[in-house]
């Protein structure tokens, strides 16, 4: 398996309005790499934006769905999402902040 770098282990944010609900509870959504682990997640997080301290990460796989075109038929590519729950104590992610 590759050593992932912090900043190969987070993809993107992911902009929904659930996870913009969770941020009044410092809950982040993250797009994550497949391989990436809980504590490759949290030290990313802490790493990237300053100040924050990451309490809790919860991570889901997801499969990619099937989809049809014609006759032709293929298949999204499969993804992983992480929840990252910050401590009380912790500086805000800025990144968020104005949306």
């Amino acid at each position: 398996m590759a050593d992932l770098k912090f900043y190969d282990v987070i993809l993107k944010p992911v902009v929904t309005e659930k996870s913009m609900n969770a941020m009044a509870e410092k809950k982040y959504t993250f797009l994550v790499q497949k391989t990436a682990t809980k504590g490759q997640i949290k030290d990313a997080v802490e790493k990237m934006f300053e100040g924050t301290k990451v309490e809790k990460v919860n991570t889901a796989n997801y499969e990619g769905k099937t989809k049809r075109r014609g006759k032709s038929v293929g298949k999204t590519s499969d993804y992983k999402k992480a929840i990252v729950k910050l401590n009380q104590d912790s500086k805000d992610i800025d990144f968020f902040q104005g949306m």
